[in-house]
């Protein structure tokens, strides 16, 4: 029996398999209004139909500010909550485990999107954007610059999560993550290429990881402890005097003595002349070196193939893979993992839609 198809368990919650999709922003919200629409229903359900254990929405923001661009889903009113129930009603149906990432994109926000416009840089207020915020007044390359985060406006920023973690918890998902990786705002207080700042939210790793923490433990406050909390981090900032692997094994133990559970492994995103190796599987060695500390990781990185993704969870690098790019390029995925590696008959079966079954492959 291949290791990616291992039952896992945490809290409460029981994950069918250890190959998950991950968080992929979609840029999709025509309104500008963070509400979902059919796009998130359909591009996430194709997953769950296609036999992942367990499914991410895209970066969701708690509050309007901490939208990355202004078509970005958002958790922070009672309409967006509504509108995420029926995509979570579906996922769970086929078997998956609904995840939401809540996310604040900090100096990152009011972005133009990749696709669908001509602009770059930050969105002007005349234009539908808004003044962003971060723990320090220096600008991300080729945007605006952002206002520093005061004492209420970091109170604030507390909040926002935990009312954005009550309501997803209200639209039916079973995993909580916060996003404190690529550069976002979580991301930004606790590196030092980003945080310049002398007060308690400055200074060394424990200061500069106060607000991550605070976070954790408002979370963890109002979701139910029979379902796990993620944070992802980037493990590194690939650059000189940037955060590294080391500095995140010490931050993860410290957010799972909080009550955060798993930790989510990428890299990079803080500096816009990042240079980055990449190849196949690139950032395994990351989640390898955080689980190292004691704490469940999952690696993310152009993993896109069944031997592959095996081989990182059979060799102990990994609790988890985490693809993207190759879910959105076989949505299925799973199915052909199952079949390549011999999975059995009984695993096979519980992954397949009935729908699909006559083009499942014949012995």
């Amino acid at each position: 029996m291949p290791s990616l198809f291992d039952q896992y368990r945490l809290r409460g919650v029981e994950f069918r398999n250890r190959l998950w999709v991950a968080s992929m922003c979609q840029y999709s919200v025509e309104a500008q209004d963070g509400v979902p629409t059919t796009w998130q229903l359909v591009h996430l359900g194709q997953f769950a139909a296609g036999g992942f254990g367990l499914i991410l929405t895209e970066a969701t923001a708690v509050s309007p500010e901490g939208r990355i661009s202004p078509q970005d889903t958002g958790i922070w009113n009672d309409e967006q909550r509504d509108a995420w129930k029926p995509v979570t009603a579906f996922l769970r149906r086929h078997g998956a485990v609904p995840g939401i990432q809540l996310a604040h994109a900090g100096r990152r926000a009011s972005s133009y999107a990749p696709w669908g416009t001509t602009g770059t840089g930050t969105v002007p207020v005349a234009e539908g954007g808004w003044q962003t915020v971060a723990p320090s007044a220096v600008a991300f390359t080729g945007s605006d610059e952002p206002i520093e985060l005061d004492r209420d406006g970091i109170d604030r920023v507390v909040s926002d999560f935990q009312e954005a973690a009550v309501r997803a918890v209200d639209a039916g998902f079973e995993v909580i993550e916060l996003h404190a990786a690529h550069g976002y705002l979580l991301h930004q207080f606790l590196s030092p290429l980003a945080n310049h700042r002398t007060d308690e939210y400055g200074g060394g790793l424990e200061n500069r990881a106060r607000l991550l923490l605070r976070v954790v433990d408002a979370v963890r406050e109002v979701v139910p402890p029979e379902l796990p909390l993620f944070v992802r981090f980037s493990a590194t900032d690939w650059t000189p005097g940037g955060l590294d692997e080391d500095d995140i094994a010490t931050v993860a133990g410290w957010a799972n003595e909080h009550g955060a559970d798993f930790f989510d492994i990428s890299s990079g995103g803080i500096i816009a002349e990042q240079v980055i190796p990449v190849g196949p599987g690139y950032q395994v060695r990351f989640a390898e070196h955080v689980r190292a500390s004691g704490v469940p990781t999952s690696a993310v990185g152009l993993i896109s193939e069944p031997a592959q993704a095996e081989a990182i969870i059979a060799n102990g690098q990994a609790d988890a893979v985490l693809v993207a790019r190759q879910a959105l390029r076989e949505p299925h995925f799973p199915l052909r993992a199952a079949e390549e590696l011999g999975a059995s008959a009984e695993v096979q079966a519980a992954i397949w839609p009935g729908q699909y079954l006559r083009a499942k492959p014949r012995a």
